[in-house]
């Protein structure tokens, strides 16, 4: 990895070009990966939101899931969001039983947890390592993390009243999820954060 990472974003479906658009806005190279080819030439991935049991056939059908499980066990950092944070939990609760997962952050997600697309909402959710400002965070269909092993650090819960303490973003090693969208608010800490945790593992 060089002092300057190419940080790709896993084109399979979702919020792709929001992605890709926030990273330029950073001055961060970045590309596109559908394919093992293209998942080579990147040094860390960020898997966008979209819908999870889609996006898992769709690996295996593009012959990616298998090259992401080695990429991510070998350290490639990589970051979730939504149902990237499904597709990097270990365990998830609520999918189909042919969902596949690449895995890498020990941690069980329950898919739609907080509801359908009409329960939809933003909340200020305070994220460790970006500044005291609260990040309005939306939520769309998200999941929520049930539960953390020892080595994943929580960098946000959801704040009262209802789903209050809620597990919304973690941290382990190279490794990043949110359960929101932060390529969708125009504010680019939470990216920011990542491209930082992506030259630290150079």
């Amino acid at each position: 990895m060089t002092a300057a990472p190419t940080i790709g974003v896993l084109a399979l479906q979702g919020d792709v070009a929001e992605h890709v658009a926030v990273l330029e806005t950073l001055g961060v190279s970045t590309g596109k990966v559908l394919s093992p080819e293209h998942l080579d030439s990147v040094d860390a991935l960020i898997i966008p939101g979209g819908e999870s049991t889609t996006m898992s056939k769709l690996a295996r059908r593009y012959g990616l899931i298998d090259p992401l499980r080695k990429r991510v066990a070998a350290g490639m950092p990589a970051y979730g969001t939504c149902a990237g944070m499904i597709m990097l939990a270990d365990e998830i609760l609520g999918g189909t039983a042919d969902q596949e997962t690449v895995g890498g952050i020990d941690m069980t997600v329950r898919r739609n947890a907080f509801g359908r697309q009409t329960e939809s909402f933003e909340t200020g959710v305070r994220i460790d390592g970006i500044g005291d400002e609260p990040f309005d965070a939306v939520f769309i269909r998200a999941p929520w993390v049930e539960r953390v092993g020892p080595e994943v650090t929580v960098l946000g819960r959801v704040p009262g009243p209802g789903e209050a303490g809620r597990i919304v973003a973690v941290l382990q090693g190279g490794l990043m999820a949110t359960s929101f969208h932060p390529e969708l608010t125009g504010d680019t800490r939470i990216h920011r954060l990542f491209v930082d945790i992506v030259k630290g593992h150079a």
